[in-house]
Formats: C-alpha cells, structure tokens, sequence
C-alpha cells in the first residue's frame, strides 16, 4: 500500500520571513542581470569594428562568472558578472579588458553598506555586536561583516584618511568656506575630543570637505594648524568670506593666515547666544526682532533695525543688546555679496546639519569610541554625505565674486560711464 508522504520545513524560531522582502530581493537580481549584461554588450559594441583576419568580431561576450551573493540594503543578492573575450593574437599587455563599473570584480557588498558601517559604529555600536546588528537588518546569512572584517575596515579607513590629509590643493579655489569645531566625547574620558571641521564652496557651487583634524575648538594654535597645513599643500588664493560661530579661536587664526578674507558670523549661533541672555517670555518677541534683522532687504534697513532692537531692550537686557550689537560688522558682511548667497553665508548650518548625528550619537552612548575611532568614523560619514550636500543657489554669481565685482545690498554695482556721471 503506497502511501503520501509531504515534508513540510518548518520555520525556526529566530528566523524571519518577509515575502515582501524576498520578492524585493528576487526583483532586484533580476534587474541587476540584465544591467550587467546590458554593460558588457555595450562595451563589446564599442569594439563591433575591430576584427580578426577571418572576419569574426574579435571582442565578444563569453558567458558569465561564478555566482556570488552581493550584500546590500535588503538582504544579499546573488548575482553572476558578464564576461567579456578578447580573442585577439596579442600580448597580455595588448588585450582589451572589460571591467564592470556597477559591480567591480572583487566586490561584496554595497556602497551604501560601507556607509552604514560607521553610522552603526557611531549610534553606540561597538566590532564586536556588529553581526548581530547587521544580521538583524540583512537577516542571518549575511556574511562578509564580522568583526574581524570590520576592523580591517577602520584600517583602511585609516589609510584613506592619512592619503586625503595629503593630497594636492594646489589647483582648488574656494569662494566661501564655514568653520566650526564639534565635540565629541570618546568612551568615557574626561577631555572632550573636537574635530575642527572646513567646508568650502567652489566657483562652480560645489560644497567640498576641506580641513578636517581633532584640536581644541577654542584655540587659536590649533585653527591656525590647520589653515597653516592647508596653505601649505597649495590653497594659495584666501577665501572672500569665512562664516562661523563667534566663539571660535578660528577668527585670530584666519586673520593671520588669510588677512583678506571677510568675517561673517553665523545667526544661528549669535540668536542662541542673545536669547540665552534673556529670560522664557521674552524670548519670542526677541527672536522675532532678530530675524527683522538679518531678514532685511538692505544694509541700512538692518542696520535700523538693530538700533530699535537696541533701544527697546538696552535698560532691562542690556547683556543682550551688548552680545548682539559687538559683532555687528561681521554679522552683516552678507550684504555685500549677492543676495541668491545670502541663505547659505547666515548661517554654518552646512556643517551643524552633517554633524547631527554624531551629536546625537555622543550625547545618547558613551563607550563605542576610542578618539581614534571616532575620528576616522566622523571623517567617513562626513565624505559619504558630502556626495549629496545642495550646490550653492545663484551659481551664476560665483564668477563674478572671484573676479572681484563688488556687490551692494545683494546687486552688483555696475560703474556708470564717465559722460553719463557728467
């Protein structure tokens, strides 16, 4: 008598299953083998020409690589590489080689997993729970990230590091540039590490990490090291403007490297800084008449506007008045430079929004970071977002700054002919 036998698998009690995931994952091969053999058609078509003394074409596919898993986002991808045969009689030297630009011979996993390891490590995730960590959100069979590949990895963080505080300057030109200092507290030591922090915008609008090092956010010598280092590694041309918080020790520094360039003050910081002086209930109204100030569509409008602040709260607030009106040369400098620039010279904020979620990090965990550590995963996350920070508006206008046009109120002041002035 013949009997129906099923095996039914059950599930085990730590495994997850996610259809939605898995079709996503099944998609995503799919599409990804046709990309690659799209690639490898498309280079063997740039060859189509080139042929061997029978007449055949002497570049042509030739079939494909072994399979191998490529971890990503939802999980790994099992994918196979396009090959490409050269059958040309020639030397090594002499062949055509075709490598894939989406999926590089020897890779593993995602660019945007090597991202994902230094926001892990700074949201208080140590080497050793990685695997866990990462299992959970790419499920078990995740390999390629344990431990012991994590810490190959800060080593060549280390190396990428030591090869960008090197590299050439000689041919960069930046427009603008914002400076602050952030501070990081490293497992549980007393001294606070910082990492003086320069971005610099181009003429072409680009934002770009410049100067980046640990120091003392305060201090003069260490701001000074750095602008110093730059310099040296061929940044000849200062800046037009700097914008910072007023508190840095980068404003000796700067007037010392870089006597030209033009102070601007962060409103973010100088806001903070007023309204901290001053008690809860008034702090709206003030807020209010503060961005009177740097909101106004002229120079002189501001300037108004700065002594009716100053009138209104001089003989009750006068701590606050007195923070405000000290640097009030520097915190209107704006003004004479276009006004599509404006939105990005009030503020530093093209930092302090990088920065976030190391604070956020360091202000929830201690324990995950040596200084060391630290340093390399800020520098990591700092590139990673540097690929999607927002190009300057009015790109138009950076030219005409570096060639030395003067602005008023925002407009550029065109000279009038002689005759017409007569």
């Amino acid at each position: 008598m013949s009997r129906d036998i099923s095996v039914i698998a059950l599930r085990q009690p730590d495994a997850i299953h996610d259809p939605l995931t898995e079709l996503a994952r099944e998609g995503a091969r799919r599409i990804l083998a046709q990309v690659l053999i799209a690639e490898a058609d498309a280079f063997v078509a740039l060859w189509k020409d080139l042929k061997l003394p029978d007449g055949r074409d002497r570049v042509v596919r030739h079939g494909h690589g072994p399979h191998r898993a490529i971890q990503t986002g939802i999980g790994p991808v099992e994918v196979r590489r396009a090959k490409v045969r050269d059958r040309g009689d020639v030397g090594p030297e002499a062949k055509i080689r075709f490598t894939s630009s989406i999926l590089p011979k020897w890779a593993r996993r995602t660019k945007s997993l090597d991202t994902l390891l230094p926001i892990l490590y700074l949201r208080g995730v140590s080497t050793g729970d990685f695997q866990e960590a990462l299992t959970a959100l790419l499920g078990k069979d995740a390999p390629n990230l344990s431990s012991a590949v994590i810490s190959r990895l800060t080593a060549a963080w280390q190396v990428d590091y030591d090869a960008w505080q090197k590299r050439d300057l000689s041919a960069r030109r930046y427009v603008y540039v914002w400076a602050d200092g952030i501070y990081l507290q490293a497992r549980m030591e007393d001294n606070a590490e910082c990492m003086l922090v320069l971005i610099g915008a181009t003429p072409e609008g680009k934002k770009e990490l410049v100067g980046f090092q640990t120091g003392v956010r305060e201090s003069a010598q260490s701001w000074r090291e750095l602008l110093i280092d730059i310099k040296q590694r061929g940044l000849a041309i200062a800046p037009d403007l700097a914008v910072g918080d007023g508190a840095l020790g980068f404003w000796k520094a700067i007037e010392e490297v870089s006597p030209t360039t033009r102070h601007q003050r962060c409103w973010v910081h100088k806001t903070a800084n007023v309204l901290n002086k001053v008690a809860l209930s008034v702090q709206v109204n003030m807020k209010a008449a503060l961005r009177e100030i740097y909101g106004a569509p002229t120079r002189a409008a501001a300037e108004a506007a700065i002594d009716v602040f100053a009138d209104k709260y001089r003989d009750k607030y006068d701590k606050a008045v007195a923070c405000l009106t000290k640097d009030r040369e520097a915190l209107l400098a704006f003004f004479d430079f276009p006004a599509e620039h404006w939105e990005h010279l009030r503020t530093s904020n093209p930092i302090e929004s990088v920065f976030a979620t190391v604070r956020h990090r360091t202000v929830r965990t201690k324990g995950a970071l040596s200084a060391k550590t630290a340093k390399l995963m800020v520098f990591k996350l700092v590139n990673a977002a540097a690929k999607t920070w927002r190009r300057l508006n009015g790109e138009n206008q950076l030219p005409k700054v570096v060639r030395g046009v003067k602005f008023k109120n925002g407009i550029e002041v065109t000279e009038m002919p002689a005759h017409h002035a007569a």
